[in-house]
């Protein structure tokens, strides 16, 4: 009889042994799988929760489509810088967005050279330009001035990122171009302001007081402002500085044919006052 008992017993426990793996490795996997969701989710949802507030931010003063546009088109121009820090295998956050700073991203690693850095930096200004002229083909295609209105005000920020000082766009492409050109975006920057050009704030003043400090650092050599990080081919300066000229002249284009009455467009709608 004690045999039998013996063997009752026992396989019980054994069973239980069995289920109590099974259901650890369910959780097991649960939790590996909430941890791979979380990596894609989190950054999804920073980016997305930060659009929507920076759209409600702007909604009140321009409404709700204005800001949504805008900021639709904002993203466009981030995803641009995305696309090239993928390209080089430099790895990125996702782009956060705040409200009258803008979005930016966070590279992981720092550009090996002043040339990766200057084609991640104007990745950005490339399709945040085709962006902004997409939605000028909709304002003249629908007659609607809202898509005009939204194209002047993407080709403004995407030209004022292209002023040639760090930590601009337009600094990070001068950079392989010529870092020395960064004098001349402090001194574009500081007239703009000091003619009124320009909104005086404290953002502009950031942006020239951190340019300044750059070129400074360039003229004394000191950090990372070293000859081989700046050391880029004559063939390489020539085509970014045409992608970088050629940027600017579409921008300043899109930014004229915008603020243009389309012909098939009601008088009343004339966009003479947008901007």
């Amino acid at each position: 009889m004690e045999e039998p008992a013996h063997h009752t017993l026992t396989q019980p426990q054994g069973t239980a042994r069995r289920k109590g793996g099974g259901i650890g490795g369910i959780l097991a996997g649960i939790g590996v799988a909430l941890l791979k969701f979380g990596k894609v989710a989190l950054p999804l949802l920073k980016t997305g929760g930060s659009m929507l507030v920076m759209i409600w931010f702007y909604s009140l003063n321009w409404g709700w489509p204005f800001a949504a546009g805008f900021v639709i088109l904002i993203l466009v121009h981030e995803c641009g810088h995305v696309i090239m820090a993928k390209l080089f295998g430099l790895p990125v956050s996702a782009p956060l967005f705040i409200p009258f700073l803008g979005a930016f991203i966070a590279l992981k690693n720092a550009p090996r050279d002043a040339w990766m850095e200057a084609c991640v930096g104007i990745g950005g200004p490339a399709l945040g330009t085709l962006g902004a002229l997409f939605a000028i083909a909709l304002g003249y295609y629908t007659g609607n001035p809202l898509y005009l209105a939204i194209a002047y005000s993407a080709c403004f920020l995407n030209l004022f990122n292209l002023i040639p000082i760090s930590p601009l766009d337009g600094g990070r492409i001068a950079a392989a171009i010529s870092p020395w050109l960064w004098a001349v975006g402090v001194v574009e920057l500081g007239a703009a302001l000091w003619l009124g050009w320009l909104r005086f704030n404290f953002i502009i003043v950031a942006i020239l007081i951190l340019g300044a400090l750059r070129m400074f650092r360039l003229f004394q050599g000191r950090g990372s402002q070293n000859a081989s990080y700046y050391s880029v081919s004559i063939p390489r300066r020539c085509l970014m500085a045409a992608l970088y000229i050629g940027l600017a002249g579409l921008l300043v284009y899109g930014m004229t044919i915008s603020r243009v009455r389309p012909p098939h467009l009601p008088e009343q709608y004339s966009l003479a006052s947008v901007g």
